[in-house]
């Protein structure tokens, strides 16, 4: 069930009304006829899906699943649109549905690790995403057969790095696989999406990269690897959000609390929803307190949220300058992160974000959420909410 609602939710055209685990569940939903197909189960509790096929408006479609082959006969006489046989690949799924896209991109996972030089930047074989080369020629040829023309390569193979090599490698990577996929299967390839990775330097010491040098070594790659191979007109793609944005946004926040323990701590009136990274992964962001910039840093601090929760922390163990209630704490470089990443765990309101022009004028382009955004998707209920 989890599986196919992941490949209803990566569709545009369609939008998932809902999943369940029996047929009882189900049959609420369907019986409107607001349903246009459902993916259905033919072995289920209380009443197969063979049986609730029968009761399902003409209206909607089914997609029978399973993990026999014997009811291929029963799935013909009920007029089904397609019979799936488990474990249900994404092109399954897709040519369940009718005619594939005219075109298709196709995630890459190389296994392993990746290393630049005598450094592993990271590890591919634990990633959850993307294809070996094999199962990519294998999903191209069938693709092709289903109606699919063009083709795209997409791969994420290391996380906010802060080295010019990078992209490239990256890059050479995927040129030649474009190319030996090409010479396996004949098809035609549009575009190689590069994806993220180019990072910021969120920690004041560390090294930051140079875009024009980047982008140098990605071309010299095209033309060394693509252009001989004829492959000289696919387009290069990019998603460098982090990158355009994270330098270019902050998370400003009030000291609420002082607590005075094991350890110093300052307690902000913002949280972990408001910038998840360091309570996820232990992320670095650089803090400053405004008008204590150039202040000596002799003070040592866990700065953290108000969440009932012990990893709601900004900061461990910091060296700032003393810090007072009512103190202006700046937290860097969240600009990728903080609206995009934020949640209302603990019943917490997103923040209002404000543009500062170049100018030094400043407008405020998001208001902050009120109580009433946080009920206004609460549909159980008759009762109205008022500010």
């Amino acid at each position: 069930v989890e599986l196919l609602a992941s490949y209803v939710n990566k569709i545009p055209f369609m939008q998932l009304a809902g999943k369940y685990y029996s047929a009882t569940e189900a049959m609420k939903d369907i019986a409107g006829g607001s349903v246009d197909v459902i993916f259905l189960d033919i072995q289920m509790p209380e009443i197969n899906g063979l049986e609730l096929s029968k009761m399902v408006p003409e209206t909607t479609r089914i997609v029978f699943t399973t993990a026999f082959d014997q009811y291929a006969l029963d799935v013909f006489r009920s007029n089904a649109l397609d019979y799936l046989l488990k474990p249900i690949s994404y092109v399954d799924f897709l040519a369940a549905l009718g005619p594939v896209p005219e075109t298709v991109c196709l995630r890459y996972n190389p296994g392993g690790s990746f290393s630049l030089g005598n450094t592993i930047m990271d590890m591919p074989r634990d990633a959850k995403y993307g294809m070996t080369e094999d199962q990519m020629a294998g999903a191209i040829n069938r693709l092709m057969k289903l109606g699919a023309r063009h083709f795209g390569i997409h791969a994420f193979l290391a996380s906010n790095t802060t080295t010019n090599e990078y992209y490239p490698e990256l890059a050479s990577q995927l040129f030649r696989l474009a190319v030996r996929l090409k010479n396996a299967t004949g098809a035609d390839f549009r575009f190689i999406n590069l994806s993220g990775g180019i990072g910021v330097d969120y920690r004041p010491e560390q090294p930051s990269c140079n875009i024009q040098v980047i982008g140098d070594g990605v071309r010299n790659r095209f033309e060394q690897i693509m252009v001989p191979a004829g492959m000289g007109d696919v387009a290069i793609f990019t998603e460098l959000g982090r990158y355009m944005l994270a330098p270019y946004g902050h998370l400003v926040s009030t000291v609420l609390h002082q607590k005075h323990i094991y350890r110093e701590y300052i307690g902000l009136d913002a949280c972990a929803t408001d910038l998840i990274r360091p309570a996820m992964y232990g992320a670095y962001h650089h803090i400053t307190v405004l008008g204590k910039e150039d202040a000596i840093l002799d003070h040592v601090y866990d700065v953290t949220g108000g969440l009932c929760e012990n990893n709601d922390k900004f900061a461990i163990e910091r060296s700032l300058p003393a810090i007072e209630r009512g103190d202006i704490v700046v937290i860097h470089d969240t600009g990728a992160h903080c609206h995009s990443m934020g949640y209302n765990y603990n019943g917490k309101l997103r923040s209002a974000e404000v543009l500062l022009r170049e100018d030094g004028s400043f407008k405020l382009i998001r208001r902050a959420e009120t109580p009433m955004d946080y009920f206004a998707t609460l549909d159980c209920t008759e009762f109205t909410f008022h500010n």
